[in-house]
């Protein structure tokens, strides 16, 4: 960390902000003191939530511009990747809290229908606002509008004997694991991708830039807690993951580096849409690497794939679902056999190639 101020791209989900991250805050914020019993879990792993006993909590920032775009808005993006983060770690989201900093100016009427979204968002997921706070800052203070919203779920009641599944012989994962985590994929598991990939970041893209890529491609903005929770109950998860900023990419790599395994994935075998492959092209951008806010990759253990597969296919933002790839012994990386018939690596993104999409 040589730069003497912060740059965008260190809060991309990339290597940049790794090295914010790692570099800067977590050492100044976690302190050298012993931790009250039952806490753990992403505390030292940074998975999506962090764990209290039986108790999942996360937070998450949203400073998407514009405020509204095809297929969703800031309210319904708030819910969902608050949500979403709770329950690929094996949680039943219960509770949100809600904060908003409004820049004065902003149309009430815009307000009114953030507001909404929030709640039918809400609603679907089912979870209640139940708590928040609210300012107003001067034109210029911000742009428009930015959330934070924090939440709290419970662990899913399947979910140990959904884990005892991933690993019936009981010693190969981490010890005392109760949660889906990010260190937990082994050898052998298959790894399930639930839909199409780039179509939130790049629908946005095209929105606010005004290129018209398609204009049927619409974000996938979504609540993953029905899909994740009947896969939960068919057993044998290992490990989930939403694949926000930094996309696919992203997500496996940190699978990759946690785990210390190998991970083979064949790029024909996942989704994408013409739209997002004809703007990716004329970009010069990485499709893997563009962030999703209703995707997610799930690693489940030999043997029982197809079963969580036919799961997932059956739930409306799981139709699409493809088994992608393999966790294997060997370097911690991933590998993208391509479509032409050789291999790569496929590296984690550096910054943020599309900002300002969550």
């Amino acid at each position: 960390m040589t730069d003497e101020r912060v740059q965008l791209g260190q809060g991309a989900g990339g290597e940049l902000m790794q090295e914010l991250l790692h570099g800067v805050l977590i050492p100044r914020i976690r302190r050298k003191t012993s931790e009250p019993p039952g806490i753990g879990l992403s505390a030292d792993l940074l998975d999506d939530s962090a764990s209290i006993r039986d108790l999942a909590f996360t937070i998450d920032g949203h400073t998407i511009w514009p405020l509204e775009f095809p297929g969703g808005d800031i309210g319904s993006l708030s819910v969902c990747g608050t949500v979403n983060d709770l329950a690929v770690v094996g949680a039943v989201p219960e509770a949100l809290a809600l904060s908003m900093v409004i820049e004065e100016g902003l149309s009430m009427d815009l307000l009114e229908r953030i507001s909404a979204s929030i709640g039918r968002t809400s609603e679907t997921a089912g979870v209640r606002v139940i708590t928040g706070d609210t300012k107003v800052v001067e034109q210029g203070g911000v742009k428009g509008l930015i959330t934070s919203t924090a939440g709290i779920g419970w662990r899913h009641p399947d979910l140990s004997t959904c884990i005892a599944l991933s690993d019936p012989v009981g010693n190969n994962r981490p010890k005392g694991q109760s949660w889906l985590r990010d260190d937990a994929v082994r050898p052998g598991d298959s790894i399930i991708l639930t839909g199409s990939v780039g179509d939130h970041g790049i629908s946005l893209l095209s929105f606010r830039e005004g290129y018209g890529f398609d204009t049927d491609l619409v974000s996938d903005v979504a609540p993953l807690v029905q899909l994740l929770g009947t896969s939960i109950k068919k057993g044998g998860l290992s490990s989930a993951k939403d694949l926000t900023r930094g996309g696919l990419s992203n997500g496996l790599n940190e699978w990759a580096r946690k785990s210390n395994c190998s991970i083979l994935v064949d790029e024909t075998e996942i989704p994408l849409k013409g739209p997002v492959i004809s703007a990716c092209d004329m970009l010069g951008m990485d499709p893997f690497e563009i962030g999703n806010e209703g995707k997610a990759i799930i690693a489940v253990a030999e043997g029982m794939v197809d079963e969580v597969l036919k799961v997932v296919r059956s739930d409306p933002l799981g139709k699409d679902a493809m088994i992608i790839g393999r966790a294997m012994e060997g370097k911690p990386r991933v590998i993208l056999e391509t479509s032409i018939g050789g291999k790569r690596i496929m590296d984690p993104p550096y910054g943020d190639p599309v900002p300002r999409i969550c």
